[in-house]
C-alpha cells in the first residue's frame, strides 16, 4: 500500500546525469498531483509557489516542487543568467521529475498537472506538450508562454493564463499565446495585481483560481501504463 504523506517529503530526482531536490506531497486520498516549473533565478523554495502547494494539499491535491538546476548550475546562472531563459532545458527537467513521479507508487495511478510561473511555466507548456496523453491541465502563474510558442498549438491540456491585471506587458503577451492556443484555455486576470502578486490578496486569488481549475480537470485515478502492477 502507498504511503500517506502528511508533511512534504524531501527527495532526490534523476535527471540525466545529475540529482535535483524536491519537496513531495500527496495526501490521503489525492485525486492528482501538480508538479511546479519555477521561475527565472527561483527554486523550489520560492514561497509564492510554496503557499500555493499548500492551498492546493489543503484541497486534496498532492503537489511535487523541484529544483529544475542544480546547485552548481544555480551559482553558474546567478552569474550569466543562461539557464533560466533556456526553455528546452528546463523542460527537459521537468519531464524527468514526470517520469520519475510515474514511478512512485503513491502517484502512479494519479493524474498529473503542471503549475509553471514566470518562464517556468514555458516549460510546462513544452513537456505538457510532450505527453499530450499524461498530463490533463496546465496553470501559468505571470507566466511567459510566449516563451514557448513554437508548441502551443500542440499542448493538449486545458491551460489556465493567470495574470496580474497591473503586469500589462506579460498581459499582452498571454492574449497573444492564448489566440496561437487550439485546447482549452482561459485567461484569469487579478485585478491590481503586479508580476509577483504581492499585493493583498492577489496571491490567494492565484490559489483559488489554480485549485479551481486543477479539480474541474484532473479527472481523478487513472489507468496504470502497460506492463504496471
Amino acid at each position: 500500500m502507498a504511503k500517506v504523506m502528511t508533511r512534504p517529503t524531501p527527495v532526490r530526482i534523476p535527471a540525466r546525469g545529475v540529482e535535483l531536490k524536491g519537496d513531495l506531497l500527496v495526501p490521503a486520498g489525492a485525486r492528482g498531483v501538480v508538479l511546479f516549473a519555477h521561475g527565472s533565478g527561483s527554486s523550489r523554495l520560492s514561497p509564492r509557489n510554496r503557499f500555493v502547494a499548500e492551498a492546493l494539499n489543503q484541497r486534496g491535491l498532492g503537489t511535487l516542487l523541484t529544483d529544475l538546476l542544480t546547485a552548481t548550475e544555480e551559482e553558474t546562472d546567478d552569474a550569466t543568467a543562461e539557464l533560466r531563459f533556456d526553455i528546452p532545458f528546463l523542460a527537459g527537467r521537468l519531464d524527468a521529475a514526470s517520469s520519475w513521479l510515474r514511478d512512485r507508487p503513491e502517484a502512479r495511478r494519479l493524474p498529473l498537472g503542471y503549475f509553471g510561473a514566470s518562464t517556468g511555466a514555458a516549460a510546462a507548456l513544452l513537456a505538457a506538450a510532450a505527453r499530450p496523453s499524461e498530463i490533463f491541465a496546465v496553470v501559468s502563474r505571470g507566466g511567459r508562454p510566449d516563451l514557448a510558442v513554437e508548441v502551443l498549438a500542440r499542448v493538449k491540456a486545458p491551460t489556465l493564463l493567470i495574470v496580474g491585471g497591473a503586469d500589462r506587458e506579460v498581459l499582452a503577451m498571454n492574449e497573444v499565446a492564448a489566440s496561437l492556443m487550439t485546447a482549452e484555455r482561459r485567461i484569469a486576470v487579478v485585478p491590481g495585481a503586479t508580476h509577483l502578486f504581492e499585493e493583498r490578496g492577489a496571491l490567494e486569488s492565484v490559489a483559488r483560481l489554480a485549485g479551481d481549475w486543477f479539480l474541474e480537470h484532473l479527472p481523478g485515478v487513472v489507468s496504470l501504463r502497460p506492463g504496471r502492477a
